[in-house]
């Protein structure tokens, strides 16, 4: 009898960074697989190492591959699908490199690959370095843009951060700030409202409340402080609303976020990437997880980064990984059974 638990795949991350420690920590705690049916991805030697600087020694139960893991019944260990993508030699701890950037792409493929199979609900994955993919061959300006492709994504995507509750979506990302008003459009915003309303509820929150964030210091001041407001993001708010979407604003971006700290909404959509991020950073910096949001299947991962500054010294905070891969169980539970 197989496990009625969602499958997780689990990646152990850059492996210059702190990923391989976090996935033993996480695997160490006892209820961690009492959630999920857990399959742990990646090379051997790595996964040895990450225990060692966690100080703890998780046992798994070998597969050979992840297209093995809805068969299995006793899910009380994780699995472990190996993998030979790095040599220890060609790492350095708390360094950027490309041996490091290839090995990220190719157990995230690998992990795709599964997913694209039906054999797995959904991905979390530990900290990767932006710099070492593309060294190591990625083509795209994040990593979003290539699960996107790889899973021959048509529609809207784009990045999610959630932290205690609160998710934010941008209708921009990667790209230099100078540009962001350009990627300014209802349609944009229309597709980041509704893609960040419906991921709330597939996450378990039945009626989300989103609010929307103006562009322009104080909203605009009603269009003597530019008008993308009025002439944007103001009528994609009527029209979200005339569809039936809960949404609110746009409120200036220096106080909607008071808004998320008491507990009046679910959700924010901002306009770029650091009118979100510089705020939801400083309300926990620790516990923030990335979603990646409008792709078929649910890929979440810690919002904090490699910190190479502290790899190797046993000193990582688990609790980033923690809430992505409760969060991963939760959508990835839902996409199982609809």
């Amino acid at each position: 009898m197989r496990s009625p638990l969602p499958v997780i795949a689990l990646t152990l991350g850059d492996p210059a960074g702190i990923g391989p420690e976090l996935i033993a920590r996480l695997l160490a705690q006892p209820d961690t697989t009492s959630r999920a049916n857990v399959v742990l991805v990646g090379d051997p030697w790595l996964w040895a190492w990450g225990q060692q600087m966690a100080g703890v020694q998780v046992a798994t139960t070998p597969l050979a591959s992840l297209e093995q893991a809805r068969g299995r019944a006793n899910t009380e260990q994780a699995a472990f699908v190996a993998m030979d993508t790095v040599q220890r030699r060609d790492v350095m701890v708390g360094q950027v490199s490309a041996a490091g950037g290839r090995s990220v792409l190719q157990v995230l493929n690998r992990c795709m690959d599964a997913a694209r199979a039906g054999a797995v609900d959904a991905i979390c994955f530990a900290p990767l370095n932006k710099q070492a993919m593309k060294m190591g061959g990625l083509q795209h300006e994040d990593e979003l843009h290539h699960f996107a492709e790889y899973l021959d994504v048509q529609g809207y995507f784009c990045e999610f951060n959630t932290l205690n509750g609160l998710w934010t979506a941008r209708v921009s990302s990667h790209i230099p700030l100078k540009d962001a008003a350009s990627y300014l459009s209802v349609e944009r915003i229309q597709q980041a409202t509704r893609l960040i309303y419906r991921s709330l509820q597939a996450a378990g929150t039945a009626r989300p409340r989103v609010a929307v964030a103006a562009f322009n210091p104080h909203g605009g001041d009603g269009g003597t402080c530019g008008r993308e407001e009025i002439d944007i993001i103001e009528p994609a708010v009527r029209a979200l609303n005339a569809e039936g979407v809960a949404v609110t604003g746009p409120y200036p971006a220096d106080t909607i976020f008071l808004k998320a700290r008491d507990g009046e909404v679910d959700a924010i959509v901002t306009m770029y990437h650091d009118q979100g991020q510089i705020a939801i950073k400083l309300m926990g910096f620790s516990k923030g997880v990335t979603v990646q949001g409008g792709l078929p299947i649910p890929i979440t991962t810690p919002a904090h980064g490699t910190a190479y500054d502290i790899a190797g010294q046993g000193r990582a905070n688990v609790s980033a990984t923690e809430q992505a891969f409760l969060i991963a169980c939760r959508m990835g539970a839902a996409s199982l059974s609809s």
